[in-house]
């Protein structure tokens, strides 16, 4: 198949005129070869499809629902906005739970009928019970390396959420960080232990700024920790709730255009009318599109990668910085870009059309057109 008559965002982020050649779901080439099976795509703009690192659910489906319709419900609902891959986030639950969800998504892989699974995001049960948020503080339990090592040889884990602080979080660290992402998570550690977690080979940061020590000029906190050290790649919720316009703006300035990575952090809310939904055993109560728990804790969100994307463009964060934050930098983190996060031959034609005003037209995925 050829898709013809489009511009599209080259490797280097240059737009450019041309055409995208796609076979057995992969891209081949940028030219026309006159090809009979083509496809017209009207002059709209190609982009990278995104890639959510961090999603518990959307319409009405949860990540650990453990069920073939809740994962396909998840696949179609992230491909409506622009997602052409994601990561399945789980919760602070009982192991044994966890074991029986890791099954699940396992037996869903290499099934999605549309945005495929990467791997899993692990958020709990080792996180710290001072900043569980919506975590549930009941499951909460210490870091154990060779539990984590038998879960991930049930299904792939791309990020495991992890307090530096609690006992045994360094070790775990090391032991599990050659093989799998490990995120500074839900922490009240002080700037020295998130520096000295970083060494240990903490990587990343889950939801930067939100359950966290913040930054302040005698305390600098997690937050100054990964300001600071330029290893370090960072989530945002850019909902424009989570996180103020100028907060998102602060992040990208200081950490720059390699290691902003947006995610929605999207319940089963997500697409549904406000009203009460469960994640991870716990009532969620949704109002004006704000998710919070019973006692005012406010719960992941109702958001979608595409229109966080657009809130970027509209914060002041230019173009090329913002599709990073969505495509590439999300796949970097997670070990995927030689295979998606940008428009390049060779690989998957994960491939989303918009407007001149940036309005979402036409979503591919490894090469199928899902609308």
């Amino acid at each position: 198949m050829i898709l013809t008559n489009l511009q599209y965002v080259d490797g280097n982020y240059e737009i450019r005129p041309g055409a995208i050649h796609i076979r057995d779901g992969v891209i081949t080439s940028f030219q026309d070869n006159g090809e009979k099976d083509s496809m017209s795509m009207g002059g709209l703009l190609a982009l990278p499809g995104f890639i959510d690192i961090h999603t518990h659910g959307g319409s009405g489906a949860d990540a650990c629902d453990k069920t073939k319709e809740a994962y396909e419900t998840l696949s179609k609902h992230y491909a409506r906005h622009g997602v052409t891959s994601f990561c399945p986030t789980t919760m602070t639950l009982p192991i044994s739970q966890l074991k029986e969800i890791f099954e699940a998504i396992e037996s869903y892989k290499g099934k999605e009928p549309a945005a495929y699974i990467q791997g899993i995001n692990m958020e709990g049960p080792y996180v710290s019970k001072n900043k569980c948020g919506a975590q549930n503080p009941d499951y909460i339990v210490p870091p154990d390396a060779e539990e984590f090592l038998e879960l991930s040889k049930i299904s792939k884990v791309c990020l495991v959420d992890v307090a530096p602080e609690t006992k045994g979080a360094f070790d775990f660290a090391e032991k599990v960080s050659p093989t799998c992402v490990c995120s500074i998570a839900h922490t009240d550690a002080d700037y020295g232990t998130a520096k000295e977690a970083i060494v240990h080979g903490f990587s990343h940061v889950t939801h930067f700024y939100n359950a966290m020590s913040g930054l302040t000029h005698r305390a600098p906190g997690v937050v100054g920790a990964v300001f600071e050290d330029d290893t370090v790649t960072a989530e945002l919720i850019c909902d424009g709730f989570h996180l103020s316009p100028a907060a998102v703006r602060i992040a990208f300035k200081v950490l720059g255009a390699d290691r902003c990575v947006a995610i929605s952090d999207s319940l089963s809310s997500a697409d549904f009318p406000d009203g009460e939904y469960m994640l991870g055993g716990q009532k969620v109560i949704v109002k004006d599109g704000h998710a919070h728990l019973e006692n005012g804790t406010i719960a992941g969100s109702t958001a979608n990668l595409f229109d966080e994307f657009r809130n970027l463009l509209s914060f002041g964060i230019d173009f090329k910085t913002a599709l990073k934050a969505c495509s590439e930098n999300p796949a970097r983190v997670i070990g995927a870009f030689d295979c998606c996060g940008s428009l390049e031959e060779g690989k998957n034609a994960d491939i989303i059309f918009v407007d001149s005003e940036m309005n979402l037209k036409h979503v591919f995925v490894k090469g199928k057109m899902i609308f």
